[in-house]
C-alpha cells in the first residue's frame, strides 16, 4: 500500500511496516482512497481530524442566515387603526430581516367576502413595499388567505 503523510515523503509498503510506521510516529493509519493500486493510506491524528471537521461545521452553520416567519392576522373587516398598526409591526420585523406572512382569517360566513380579504392584503402588501416584496401572491387555503413578504436587501 502507499502510505503519505506529513513527517516524510510518500512510499509504497505492506501493511505491517505502514501500521509500525504510523505506531512510530504514535498516529492512525487512515485509508483514503481504497480502490487505487496500490490502496493509499495516510498517517494522521484521526481524532484531531474529526475535531477540526466538527469545527468547521460548525462554523459554517453559525454563518449561515437563520430565517424566521413572523406571522400577522387579520380579519375581512378590519378597521383602518388596526391595519396601520399591524402595518407598522410588519414594516420593523421586515426591516429586522424577517419574513412576514400576512393572514386574513374568515370565521363563519365571512368566507363570502373572499373579494375583500384579496383586497385586503394587496393593500398590505402596497404599505410594506418600501421595506420587503411580495413574495406570494394573495392564496385562499381553507378558511385563511395569505401572502408571504419577504425583506429587502
Amino acid at each position: 500500500m502507499r502510505v503519505v503523510g506529513e513527517n516524510f515523503e510518500p512510499k509504497i509498503v505492506s501493511l505491517r511496516e505502514a501500521l509500525a510506521l504510523a505506531d512510530q510516529f504514535g498516529l492512525d493509519l487512515v485509508e483514503i482512497s481504497p480502490q487505487a493500486t496500490p490502496p493509499v493510506c495516510k498517517v494522521m491524528d484521526y481524532q484531531k481530524f474529526l475535531y477540526e471537521q466538527k469545527k468547521k461545521q460548525k462554523d459554517i452553520k453559525a454563518k449561515s442566515a437563520k430565517v424566521v416567519i413572523k406571522e400577522i392576522r387579520l380579519g375581512p373587516q378590519t378597521d383602518e387603526h388596526d391595519f396601520e398598526f399591524k402595518t407598522n409591526h410588519a414594516i420593523r420585523f421586515l426591516k429586522e430581516g424577517n419574513k412576514v406572512k400576512v393572514e386574513v382569517f374568515f370565521k363563519g360566513r365571512s368566507i363570502v367576502y373572499k373579494d375583500q380579504g384579496e383586497l385586503m392584503l394587496l393593500k398590505f402588501a402596497q404599505a410594506c413595499e418600501e421595506a420587503g416584496k411580495l413574495e406570494q401572491l394573495p392564496k385562499l387555503e381553507g378558511k385563511r388567505m395569505m401572502i408571504v413578504i419577504s425583506p429587502k436587501k
